[in-house]
């Protein structure tokens, strides 16, 4: 399983790098300190799209939001294959509603994840019709 760490944060994606490789010994870990970069790499004619993006709201240059804009400008049977989660240390709901507006959003998690939440994502994904 693929996975993209989609954060500005150098100690964020490395929790949550060990957080998924508890949870899922098999996993692939990339991550990006950049949406604009990740975003870049999808756009890619070769590009190896993730099964799972975990992204943060709040980046400077462009935040989770503007991510989520411009992904799903892209063609649709690449989205359908990546399932993506928000995380946020944000707990507040309009962050929250925004998030799970967007037709790619599965999840939205609060940081710190936890263990329990990651094997919960990862279950779904193995449920997924």
């Amino acid at each position: 399983m693929n996975v993209w760490l989609i954060d500005d944060s150098e100690t964020d994606i490395l929790y949550e790098q060990i957080v998924i490789e508890g949870t899922s010994p098999g996993a692939v870990v990339r991550s990006f300190e950049s949406a604009h970069d990740a975003l870049d790499e999808l756009r890619k004619p070769d590009a190896h799209w993730p099964h799972l993006i975990l992204l943060d709201i709040n980046m400077p240059r462009m935040t989770g939001f503007e991510f989520l804009d411009a992904f799903e400008t892209l063609p649709a049977d690449c989205r359908a294959a990546t399932r993506l989660v928000m995380v946020s240390s944000s707990p507040l709901a309009a962050d929250r509603d925004r998030a799970m507006s967007y037709h790619s959003v599965r999840d939205y998690l609060t940081k710190p994840i936890s263990p329990s939440q990651m094997s919960s994502t990862f279950g779904a994904m193995e449920h997924r019709p």
